[in-house]
């Protein structure tokens, strides 16, 4: 019976505890270029999601998805399919911040929670069915 769950969720453990540190990644990014280092909300998102997409895309690659992509061709293919997705969800995360902060006023720490919640969601999705999915 474990054995059988933990086939059936075997990607989506280790993506969780990934995606947890790639969300701690994200917001530290963003907390230290906001706050001591005083940069505005989008230039901080913006660069905080940098940050977060490569630690995301090693992870995702090697511990979570267990990429079969060999050849350069491949790796490259990849890789600019994983940014192409995360830079849709990255949009949303710009979005998310420019109004909720910039223009609504809230607190920014947690619209920055809030939005990478749902930011994991879909990052997982796109690439469990785009990205990393396994050749047939």
């Amino acid at each position: 019976m474990f054995k059988q769950l933990y086939d059936k969720y075997r990607d989506m453990i280790p993506y969780m505890i990934f995606g947890v540190l790639t969300t701690l990644v994200n917001i530290a990014a963003y907390w230290l270029l906001a706050h001591p280092l005083g940069l505005p909300t989008v230039p901080s998102t913006v660069i905080a999601w940098v940050l977060a997409v490569l630690f995301a895309y090693v992870t995702n690659r090697k511990w979570v998805f267990h990429s079969e992509a060999k050849t350069r061709n491949e790796i490259i293919k990849e890789g600019v399919s994983f940014y192409l997705c995360r830079l849709g969800t990255g949009v949303l995360d710009w979005l998310g911040m420019y109004v909720m902060v910039d223009v609504l006023h809230w607190n920014d720490l947690i619209v920055k929670i809030a939005v990478n919640i749902v930011v994991i969601v879909l990052n997982y999705v796109a690439s469990k069915l785009i990205v990393f999915r396994k050749k047939a």
